[in-house]
């Protein structure tokens, strides 16, 4: 088992999607911070060290979350 599947496997699931939904889709209103964030890093805005940490806050969740779905997808390695 290599490292990714082991720390995949200790994280739970439900964790991940609520922390994605919340922290890395909030404030809902009027849009998704880590969205606005986004916009600013392809529009070349984002240079305050703030505006990169706030994408760096509000987006780990969702990479979490597609790296978490990733390793339930990937066929785990066989032991040796």
């Amino acid at each position: 088992m290599t490292i990714f599947h082991y720390w995949m496997a200790k994280l739970p699931l439900g964790w991940v999607i609520l922390a994605a939904g919340t922290l890395g889709l909030a404030p809902f209103v009027p849009e998704p911070h880590v969205w606005e964030k986004l916009q600013w890093l392809a529009a070349g805005q984002l240079v305050k060290p703030i505006d990169w940490f706030d994408l760096l806050l509000h987006g780990t969740p969702i990479i979490m979350l597609i790296l978490k779905t990733i390793s339930l997808v990937l066929p785990k390695p066989e032991r040796d």
